[in-house]
């Protein structure tokens, strides 16, 4: 993932005031991406306060020019033309942004915890039953879906800029993103035929509230204490950025003050002689060169860019840093991992195509170690630049010998400010770090998978989620914003036992929320992992209420059966479901295929007791000698129950809780 200064850092950190001045395009923004076809794109991003921002279409469209506001944010609405490409989209200020390779099609946001997060890499690598994942990464090649995966960060105010960039899906693209999203977004370009854009933004083990606005936080009630931290530590009501954010940005200043890196790095004479620069071995530890020296040193390459990489932007893939860099190009500062935390993070950089020469260029990284080893620790395969098209063969390496300089001590610098909490799990912190910085960009639909770390909670968990979904609604300014979501998978947690089971009711009851659905996943689970590895048919099911909802494909059956009602007959309670053509049983086990388990039925007293349940057309009936006169009627209730009911899709029935 490409590694971006917030923009409070970012601006303090930019040279000179004509650098100030340039229209930025929000991250979201870029040459590969796709754009939603058919309605009105929202162009945003930052210029100098009242400067005119215009854009213009290839497809013939031309917009403002608008003026930007006083804190510097402009938005330009542009009509978008129906599915295809590739298109140009031009954005004109004081300088001018052109973005190459841009298809109208669907775009759909990925959110949630881990069961979301979790890679076709990963999935591939488990070898699992559910066929043959390797193969299916293998044949990722589908340059009409491209991925823009969103950094695991956490902010105390909304922030405007975020890190990632978008990637034409290939076997190599599609391994590092979310394995359920790419599952989703294959289903929907072959069903519709129309590029699809996909964006990763999920952190596993986090929160619903999290991933909500504080804001809608505050209209629901309950975190009033948790969001006052957050404000807190975000410093002046409305402030973009943090404390921590201004004081990193202030040690950031000393750095450069020290080390400069503008120009050709630094016009210090001793270092200017590239010459007698001393070599080290790229990657690998430093401790045999450099002793235990924490600080800044600076790693300097020249290469050769080929005449056919020479028009284009290049992307580096440098592996994980130890522990913050800065990336210069023939002198000019490209990017950075300029946060602490980072020194297990992979670095990608894309070089515009401004700054490419054929023949030679200079590369060179300013590194800061703060502790342990430091430099490039990562593999020397994996460090290496291609051309950015994603079809260009061969990757360039650049592992070997490079020549290094030692530069200041850790020491002579500010004391390095420590975050003040790097917990995922706070009222907002994912929506202002990891949301907040894409809106109000075009969206076709969400999904969604989360639920497990909120297990416990069910009931706020029943108000939370719905205003959770109202609030990305508004934000986006889809009031109608399709959210389709999946519904956690039998598991043993090993604690309190039911607590799993109250949460995938809470679930079920979201679906009465306009234009969302529910996939089930009673019979895909694994009771020993949290994780279950059928990616494939959790993608495939939330394509299913896409396809047969949003998209109005009426062969498609979007869900298993949903109770709806009961009705109480004697003592029999008659349990009606929607999507019941052709119910059917299915049994946990070999050994009672077929049986019909898991309902329970209690009196006026709330005892449940185990019921017999039949079949009857389109509904169940449900008796239990225990309860001569039941009042409500529930379906596998329990962490670890499995699917018994099915219909003639082969999709299994959601549990429930009636009335």
């Amino acid at each position: 993932m490409s590694l971006k200064l917030p923009l409070s850092i970012a601006l303090l950190l930019s040279l000179g005031s004509a650098a100030r001045a340039d229209v930025e395009l929000a991250r979201i923004f870029a040459s590969h991406m796709v754009i939603q076809r058919d309605t009105e794109l929202v162009v945003f991003g930052t210029a100098a306060p009242g400067e005119g921002v215009s854009v213009e279409g290839s497809w013939g469209v031309k917009a403002g020019p608008v003026a930007a506001g006083a804190d510097g944010r402009f938005e330009v609405v542009l009509r978008t033309p129906a599915a295809g490409g590739p298109h140009q989209l031009v954005v004109r200020g004081s300088n001018t942004v052109t973005l190459d390779d841009v298809w109208s099609g669907d775009v759909w946001l990925c959110s949630g915890q881990s069961n979301m997060e979790w890679l076709l890499d990963w999935v591939a690598a488990a070898n699992n039953e559910h066929g043959d994942a390797a193969a299916e990464l293998a044949g990722a090649a589908l340059p009409g879906i491209r991925l823009f995966t969103v950094p695991n960060e956490i902010a105390y105010a909304p922030r405007r800029t975020v890190g990632g960039e978008w990637r034409v899906c290939s076997p190599e693209t599609a391994k590092e993103f979310s394995a359920v999203g790419y599952y989703f977004g294959k289903r929907l370009h072959e069903a519709l035929g129309v590029p699809i854009g996909l964006i990763s933004s999920d952190w596993g083990g986090t929160v619903c509230e999290a991933w909500a606005s504080a804001e809608a936080l505050k209209a629901h009630g309950g975190f009033d204490e948790g969001l006052a931290r957050i404000a807190e530590l975000a410093g002046a009501p409305g402030a973009t950025a943090g404390r921590y954010d201004a004081a990193l940005a202030e040690w950031w200043q000393a750095v450069e003050a020290k080390e400069p890196g503008s120009g050709e790095l630094t016009r210090a004479r001793e270092r200017l002689n590239y010459d007698a620069w001393p070599k080290l071995a790229v990657p690998g530890e430093w401790s045999a060169v450099l002793g235990d020296h924490d600080g800044v040193v600076w790693l300097r390459r020249m290469i050769v860019v080929p005449p056919k990489y020479s028009s284009g932007a290049l992307r580096f893939r440098l592996g994980p840093i130890d522990d913050m860099d800065t990336f210069y190009f023939n002198g000019t500062r490209v990017d950075g991992g300029e946060r602490p935390g980072l020194w297990s993070t992979p670095r990608e950089y894309v070089v515009p195509a401004k700054l490419v020469r054929a023949g030679q260029n200079q590369i060179a990284i300013r590194v800061v170690d703060t502790g342990g080893y430091g430099g490039l620790t990562g593999k020397a395969e994996d460090i290496g630049f291609r051309s950015d098209d994603e079809t260009a063969p061969k990757v360039q390496p650049l592992a070997g010998q490079w020549s290094y300089y030692k530069g200041a001590a850790l020491s002579e610098f500010p004391p390095l400010p420590a975050p003040p909490d790097a917990n995922p799990n706070q009222p907002s912190v994912l929506y202002n770090a990891m949301i907040a910085p894409l809106v109000p960009f075009a969206l076709r639909g969400a999904i969604w998978y989360q639920g497990e770390s909120n297990r416990g909670r069910a009931l706020q968990y029943r108000t939370l989620f719905p205003a959770m979904i109202a609030d990305w609604r508004a934000r986006f300014r889809r009031p109608e914003l399709p959210f389709y979501f999946v519904q956690i998978a039998p598991f043993r947690y090993g604690d309190a036992i039911g607590a799993a089971a109250e949460i995938r009711d809470a679930q079920r009851r979201a679906l009465a929320t306009p234009h969302t659905g529910m996939a089930v996943t009673m019979d895909i689970g694994d009771l020993a992992d949290i994780h279950p590895k059928n990616k494939k048919e959790v993608g495939a099911r939330l394509a299913r209420w896409a396809l047969s909802k949003t998209y109005g494909k009426r062969d498609v059956v979007a869900s298993g059966p949903l109770a709806r009602a009961m009705k109480v007959d004697g003592a029999t309670v008659v349990v009606e479901f929607d999507y019941a053509d052709g119910l059917t049983t299915r049994g946990a086990s070999n050994s009672n295929a077929g049986e019909l388990s898991g309902f329970e039925l209690a009196g006026a007293d709330g005892q449940f007791f185990p019921a017999e349940a039949a079949l009857a057309g389109a509904t169940v009936h449900v008796r239990s000698s225990a309860v001569p006169a039941p009042v409500r009627v529930r379906f596998l209730h329990g962490d670890t129950a499995v699917a018994t009911l099915f219909n003639a899709a082969g999709l299994p029935a959601s549990p429930f809780e009636l009335p």
